[in-house]
Order: structure tokens, then C-alpha cells, then sequence
């Protein structure tokens, strides 16, 4: 670990997704450029298969609620809930040492 490391907050979205996604790409798509342009923002990871899990990465706790109530991740939340998702839960954790192997 980096004797530098400063810890952070991950915030762990899962989710299932209905039949109809008509539209879901885009907005995923415009999500994550608009998180890449909030303060705090550090990063993301993303899988998708039967189950969808996507974690962002912000440096403070007022960073995810500032997210949270941005203009237009509440219509994508809305429009999640109303057309997209059949569930999801959302996880916030604090980071406070990551490593990692690469060959």
C-alpha cells in the first residue's frame, strides 16, 4: 500500500434490468460523463451480464450526495426506476487500502 494512500468512498450500484432497455446505453453514457465532471468524482469500474455492477469512486461523503441530487441523475434515476430496472441496491463503503496484482 502507498504510504500516501488517502482513503475514499466507493459507491456499489447492482442491479437487474427489465426486458425493455430501449434508450439505457445512452444515458449510461451521458452519466458517466457527467459524473467524470462532478468534484470529488475519482473514477469508475463496470460489469454488465445477468446482474449490472457499476461502482463509482468520490473522495468524500458529500461528493455521492451532491451526486445524488445532481439535475439529470435524478431524471436518470427516475427513468431507472420507471423503465429500466427491475431492482437494484446501492452500497456506499469506505476505502481505506486497495492493492493490486498485474502481471
Amino acid at each position: 500500500m502507498k504510504e500516501d494512500f488517502k482513503p475514499y468512498y466507493a459507491v456499489i450500484f447492482t442491479s437487474t434490468q427489465n426486458e425493455n432497455v430501449e434508450g439505457y446505453s445512452d444515458m449510461a453514457e451521458k452519466m458517466e460523463t457527467l459524473a467524470k465532471q462532478q468534484k470529488g468524482y475519482l473514477g469508475m469500474d463496470s460489469a454488465r451480464n445477468t446482474v449490472g455492477i457499476t461502482i463509482s469512486y468520490w473522495e468524500s461523503l458529500e461528493a455521492i450526495k451532491t451526486w445524488k441530487q445532481q439535475t439529470d441523475h435524478l431524471v436518470a434515476q427516475q427513468k431507472g426506476r420507471q423503465d429500466w430496472y427491475s431492482w437494484y441496491k446501492v452500497k456506499i463503503c469506505k476505502v481505506e487500502r486497495e492493492y493490486e496484482f498485474n502481471k
